[in-house]
């Protein structure tokens, strides 16, 4: 039986291990699929606090884990499929053909980014393709860039470029911008912001050092293909919350990011805390869900001792 089962092993994860270790409890820590969360796949991060020089993003996840473990934090290589909570308060979860039960769980599975599926996507990321303008828009300065979407995040994103990069080209495969007006006109009014109308992403276009170079448009109203010779693309078409394993625990909004009471990180079912990306579809940095996890394991433990 354990005390605390974490699940994910991104900045929440490992920040909720740190204070759930330190507090006694030997946190089990379950990996996922992307072991280390989304920091893992980006390059150096500089905006977290304490690393003026900045950070690759795969060391600051390896010495968060060194830091857990350090404590007593365990961590198993593994899927959770589905998690209940039994009559007696306690949770099961399902890991391929084992179960493990907990007094307490904290979820801190993230969100994926929405990408649009090309051949060399994944390669790219971190080269030259991001979602997040805030983490990576610094290392674009003085460079050509671009934004793909429409809606509120896509202007946003685009906004905020333009203190570093030197032309935003805005691509949307409408004609109009389905964000709110008052995003949409911000960044339509920005001289350094041009709209590429009615177009879709075909193709990532690369230089001999596999660094993105240009992509390749296709207009969706007379077909003609063109190239954009960009630096780096920002991706901004959504996040998917990873949450669809504890369905029926927890309460969803319309995108699927898990419901905390106001406030706090706990949900509808006592026990069970979120924390990071997999609840916050406003902030998304490694910092707030660095923030997060200490919370929930604050929560946890306070839990914990209210149920002995």
């Amino acid at each position: 039986m354990e005390n605390v089962i974490i699940i994910g092993t991104g900045c929440a994860g490992y920040t909720a291990a740190i204070y759930t270790a330190r507090a006694n409890l030997t946190p089990l820590l379950l990996s996922g699929t992307q072991p280390g969360g989304q920091l893992t796949t980006t390059t150096e991060v500089e905006n977290f606090p304490g690393f003026p020089e900045g950070i690759m993003g795969p060391d600051m996840m390896m010495a968060m884990q060194k830091q857990a473990e350090k404590f007593g934090a365990r961590i198993q290589y593994a899927t959770v499929e589905s998690i209940s909570k039994e009559d007696d308060g306690i949770f099961k979860v399902k890991i391929g053909e084992e179960t493990l039960e907990s007094k307490t769980v904290i979820i801190a599975t993230g969100a994926a980014p929405r990408h649009l599926g090309m051949p060399n996507e994944k390669e790219l990321i971190g080269h030259g393709l991001t979602s997040c303008a805030t983490c990576d828009g610094a290392f674009y300065r003085d460079v050509p860039v671009a934004v793909i979407g429409g809606g509120d995040s896509a202007c946003e994103e685009a906004s905020f470029l333009t203190r570093f990069a030197s032309k935003v080209y805005l691509i949307h495969r409408r004609d109009e911008l389905r964000a709110s007006k008052i995003m949409a006109d911000r960044a339509l009014a920005n001289p350094k912001i041009e709209p590429v109308w009615n177009s879709g992403v075909t193709e990532y276009l690369t230089d001999d050092k596999s660094e993105m170079r240009a992509v390749k448009l296709k207009n969706l109203v007379d077909g003609s293909e063109s190239e954009l010779d960009v630096e780096c693309v920002f991706v901004a078409i959504g996040h998917v919350p990873n949450s669809s394993f504890v369905s029926g625990l927890v309460d969803l909004d319309e995108n699927g990011y898990i419901l905390q009471t106001p406030g706090r990180t706990s949900t509808k079912t006592s026990g069970l805390f979120a924390a990071g990306d997999v609840a916050d579809h406003f902030y998304r940095q490694a910092i707030t869900a660095a923030g997060q996890g200490c919370a929930a394991a604050l929560e946890a433990e306070r839990y914990l001792a209210d149920h002995e």
